[in-house]
């Protein structure tokens, strides 16, 4: 039996970017893919995934439109308050965070500070995702992010989502 037919199905595409045999062409799943975090190969030339992490393709692409990943990023310095952080996050949308977690009942809340955190970005990324965009596709929620709640209806964010896609190969291809 061959080494590929001995992987289960849910490791192989992991298993696969790590021998090399993903095929650049193939479609990648962009929500989210399985990333094996460490292999162990034995004599008998079988791969065993020790430990698996869930990487979102959509979210690391946009982090690194906006930002390469640097946390301390300062953004739209000519408006009056810049954007922040890896997802370069706007002051409204903390407010807007904040808001969703009160009418959730949730207690917690944000300062604008968290922005410069790549933690609580993200957290705060995911709340406005899945209070608004659960069911969307990646480039409604890539353009609302770039461009407010009518994004991907609005032409000025059609280069945002091509410069997001190039990413989504880039992160995509590298797992």
């Amino acid at each position: 039996m061959g080494l590929l037919a001995k992987i289960n199905g849910a490791n192989l595409l992991a298993v696969s970017f790590v021998l090399g045999a993903a095929n650049a062409e193939a479609p990648i799943n962009r929500e989210i893919i399985e990333k094996p975090s460490s292999i162990q190969f034995t004599a008998e030339k079988k791969v065993e995934v020790i430990e698996e992490q869930k990487v979102d393709l959509l979210l690391e692409a946009i982090i690194q439109v906006e930002s390469r990943g640097e946390e301390g990023s300062v953004g739209d310095k000519h408006l009056g308050r810049p954007s922040i952080g890896v997802l370069q996050i706007r002051p409204i949308m903390v407010k807007e965070v904040n808001r969703i977690l009160k009418k959730s009942k949730i207690k917690k809340k944000y300062e604008l500070d968290d922005r410069y955190s790549r933690e609580k970005s993200i957290e705060m990324f995911y709340i406005w995702k899945d209070y608004y965009h659960s069911g969307d596709s990646d480039e409604v929620i890539a353009r609302c992010w770039n461009g407010g709640p009518k994004g991907w209806k609005r032409k000025a964010t059609e280069y945002y989502w091509s410069k997001v896609q190039k990413e989504l190969l880039t992160v995509g291809s590298s797992m």
